[in-house]
């Protein structure tokens, strides 16, 4: 469902893309812009217990994962191998700060069972990440799995934003989904990844 989303969200973010290219503005400026925006609104926000801002916030900054490929393909500038190592890079520097914003929420919260889940949660949603790189590294392909980057993205920014409008167990429901959704997925990309190399 994310994947046929994109192209219509990027047909959003033309308009934009091509007044920023405009103003000599390239995609790894607004990579960089996304995370800063990313990691401080998440630190800030969810600590706090200001779940609905901090999510709604974050989901602007998210979607300069979209407007840098739209910026690049304008001709915005920035090597496109450079721009996807950057991309992928400062991708986990988002994610990690989102899940940790989560942690010292409830850690402030005195839920040190969810600080666990959501710990978990973010170890295996890098895993999932590293077991991809590692594998296209290695030349294979690693394209499996039942919870990607973007699904991740969706599941704690609405569980966080509908949790901090008073809808109950919607967050700790969200963070055990994802904790277990990210061992599975890890699981499935290393079977995957087996299965590859005992076929060479």
């Amino acid at each position: 469902m994310l994947k046929l989303l994109r192209p219509a969200v990027t047909r959003l973010l033309t308009p934009l893309g091509r007044a920023l290219v405009r103003r000599g503005i390239g995609p790894d400026a607004v990579t960089a812009i996304g995370t800063l925006g990313t990691v401080v609104s998440a630190l800030f926000f969810f600590p706090m217990g200001l779940l609905t801002a901090g999510a709604l916030v974050i989901t602007v900054f998210v979607l300069f994962d979209l407007l840098d490929g739209v910026v690049a393909r304008l001709g915005g500038g920035g090597g496109s191998t450079w721009g996807a190592f950057l991309d992928s890079t400062l991708d986990r520097v988002a994610d990690a700060a989102i899940f940790s914003g989560l942690i010292l929420y409830f850690i402030a919260d005195g839920d040190a069972l969810l600080a666990g889940v959501t710990l978990f949660a973010l170890v295996a949603g890098l895993l999932v990440s590293y077991a991809k790189a590692r594998a296209e590294g290695l030349g294979l392909t690693c394209d499996v799995g039942l919870a990607e980057r973007p699904e991740r993205l969706v599941v704690v920014l609405v569980a966080a934003c509908f949790s901090g409008l008073g809808v109950p167990y919607l967050l700790a429901a969200g963070m055990w989904l994802l904790a277990a959704a990210g061992a599975v997925t890890v699981v499935q990309r290393v079977v995957h990844v087996h299965r590859q190399t005992r076929e060479r």
